[in-house]
């Protein structure tokens, strides 16, 4: 049964590093699982390993970084559980490739290894990362993703603010220019919010909520918790 935790983002305000989601992720994990951290979304690897890492066995958890493995694909095959942190989607997707590792862990997630990922993290679980908030600092061999879940997911998500004198467009305007392209589910996931799939069933868990937008449809506003299975459909 394929087992997801999609954060929005790994860090609330007014809160550390995980803190509003460590309930969440206990609770996902259970006990006794060896987590493999993704930090392939920054550029100091090391030092994003070092907080992840220092941060799980808070929680209880052995943490181990792939980007310290003598061989990444083997400790992706034999990972216990992932855990890919936020950082650029672009960079983080292009690694993945490049170390051969998009089917290896998709493989691994589909036969029962639990993944959970925060804002990057989670973009790269979905269909594709073309619904991301960041820049294209590096190129990809393709959009694709992990393709763990069939819709994809905005992080960070931001409601269109009638007060705001930003003249650029809105986070709701670009979702639907995607739309305007591609016919997919888009989840925007406001920060504080997180998608856990169990199987054949969504929720959404957190604190705030999420807008659904389909091709043709109005935006649907969603409130934690709800059953979302029908994104899966």
């Amino acid at each position: 049964m394929k087992r997801l935790l999609l954060i929005s983002n790994s860090t609330l305000y007014g809160g550390g590093y995980l803190d509003h989601c460590e309930e969440e992720i206990r609770d996902f994990l259970g006990e006794g699982r060896r987590v493999l951290f993704i930090p392939y979304a920054l550029y100091d690897r090391d030092a994003y390993a070092r907080t992840a890492i220092e941060r799980y066995r808070k929680m209880g958890y052995d943490c181990s970084s792939i980007h310290a493995a003598a061989d990444p694909r083997q400790a992706a095959a034999e990972a216990d559980a992932f855990f890919t942190g936020g950082g650029n989607t672009f960079r983080l997707l292009k690694t993945l490739y490049d170390n051969d590792l998009v089917e290896t862990i998709r493989k691994r997630v589909e036969g029962g290894a639990p993944y959970m990922g925060s804002s990057a993290g989670t973009n790269v679980a979905t269909w594709s990362i073309r619904t991301t908030n960041d820049m294209p600092i590096v190129q990809p061999p393709s959009f694709d993703a992990l393709q763990l879940v069939p819709f994809n997911i905005n992080p960070h998500y931001l409601d269109p603010d009638p007060g705001s004198k930003h003249m650029g467009e809105t986070r709701q305007q670009r979702i639907e220019e995607f739309l305007e392209e591609n016919d997919r589910t888009v989840v925007g996931l406001r920060e504080g919010a997180m998608l856990r799939v169990e199987g054949d069933r969504v929720e959404l868990r957190g604190s705030t909520g999420a807008r659904l937008f389909r091709r043709g449809q109005e935006p649907r506003e969603v409130l934690p918790v709800a059953d979302l299975s029908e994104l899966l459909r």
